[in-house]
């Protein structure tokens, strides 16, 4: 495999990350298979699943409080592709807010990726979640 293929892999799976984040913030639960493979397994503080429908449902079905508002930042992604498949790691900061006031909890979050090469492109396949840190007021 040549440096450009890996070098593009590696920013296309970075690339996921944000691609979450930015759905997570904007509530876009029908675009998760743009980031989730379909047989994917979540390990987190707060949820058990396998299955992109089971992500799905857990999500359409969070307990958001009315006028909550999140930004997810994931920051010092390191990648390592193994032809298909590769492995990721990142840290994650999720701000809740309120439109116009201060973030009034901030969490810092540990993330674990494995990822596989699909014909659609680089998707998750499964996610290890764990809270580091979490700050009120």
């Amino acid at each position: 495999m040549s440096i450009d293929t890996v070098t593009a892999d590696r920013l296309d799976i970075a690339d996921l990350f944000a691609r979450l984040d930015r759905l997570l913030d904007e509530g876009r639960w029908q675009d998760i298979g743009t980031v989730y493979a379909e047989d994917v397994t979540v390990h987190s503080p707060r949820i058990q699943v396998h299955g992109l429908d089971k992500v799905t449902e857990f999500l359409r079905a969070a307990d958001i409080p009315e006028g909550e508002r999140t930004q997810h930042t994931t920051t010092t992604a390191l990648v390592e592709v193994d032809g298909d498949r590769a492995t990721a790691s990142a840290h994650s900061y999720v701000h809740y807010y309120r439109d116009g006031e201060p973030p009034h909890q901030v969490t810092g979050l540990r993330l674990a990726v494995t990822t596989v090469r699909t014909p659609a492109g680089w998707r998750i396949s499964e996610s290890r979640i764990s809270l580091a840190w979490t700050r009120e007021g």
